[in-house]
């Protein structure tokens, strides 16, 4: 075979990239020749993630600001030549406490990260897979999303938002070659537990019926799956990965 005729690498985006939910999932992909453009607000460690991958290349990308993430779709787009898989994986839990009592500056960071940055990275990107008529976008999404959380209802109204999104923008595409799909994942064994008291993991450890954490890993194989050519019929979807907590 010639090598004008080798078929170029799936070029996937994925935000949130350099730790947790999104490095698995880059890692998951890279098996099968997926080259990753790592956007995380915390260049070093991205950059030492992306070192760990074959072809990947990192950006500091804080995805609430919509200049940025266009000026990072540009760059991606002119070093990698194409854009075929978005992973919105950038988020938060933000702060753990009543509504009455959360802080509205915390809410305005947690609406910001988790609903705004995903709706500015699909716009963005977007465009760029509609001119080709072709990609795979796969929105993380949460059962919190779904359920709510008592003390997180920022996170979960910003993760409502997601599904919402994700339904709307499928719909709009359907017609193409794009494919918008959600995940919606309980409780995964990632950093982002960390910033939640340990009674609230407890709590959410004990609504899953498996009776444990979710693996990255897990997550990371049903993402690989949606951002694939074989996840043809399924656009505006979500999809459980909750060891038996989701109902709906």
């Amino acid at each position: 075979m010639s090598e004008s005729s080798t078929p170029r690498p799936r070029v996937a985006i994925v935000t949130g990239g350099a730790r947790g939910l999104g490095l698995a999932i880059a890692q998951r992909m890279a098996r099968d020749g997926v080259v990753c453009a790592l956007w995380d607000i915390d260049l070093a460690r991205a950059e030492a993630s992306a070192a760990t991958l074959p072809g990947a290349r990192a950006w500091r990308v804080d995805v609430t600001d919509y200049a940025a993430v266009e000026a990072a779709t540009e760059q991606v787009l002119q070093h990698f030549g194409a854009i075929d898989i978005l992973i919105n994986s950038a988020g938060a839990n933000g702060p753990i406490a009543p509504l009455l009592d959360y802080p509205l500056d915390g809410w305005q960071q947690g609406m910001a990260l988790n609903l705004d940055g995903t709706f500015y990275c699909c716009r963005a990107v977007g465009r760029v897979m509609k001119a080709r008529n072709q990609g795979r976008i796969v929105n993380m999404s949460s059962i919190g999303g779904k359920e709510g959380n008592a003390n997180a209802s920022c996170y979960a109204a910003a993760k409502a938002g997601v599904i919402a999104l994700t339904k709307a923008f499928g719909k709009e595409l359907a017609l193409t070659e794009i494919r918008v799909n959600c995940v919606a994942p309980a409780a995964i064994d990632t950093e982002i537990l960390d910033q939640v008291p340990p009674e609230f993991k407890a709590a959410v450890i004990a609504k899953i019926p498996m009776g444990r954490l979710g693996r990255a890993e897990e997550v990371a194989h049903l993402v690989n799956w949606l951002a694939s050519a074989e996840c043809s019929f399924s656009t505006g979807a979500v999809f459980d990965i909750s060891g038996g907590r989701a109902t709906y």
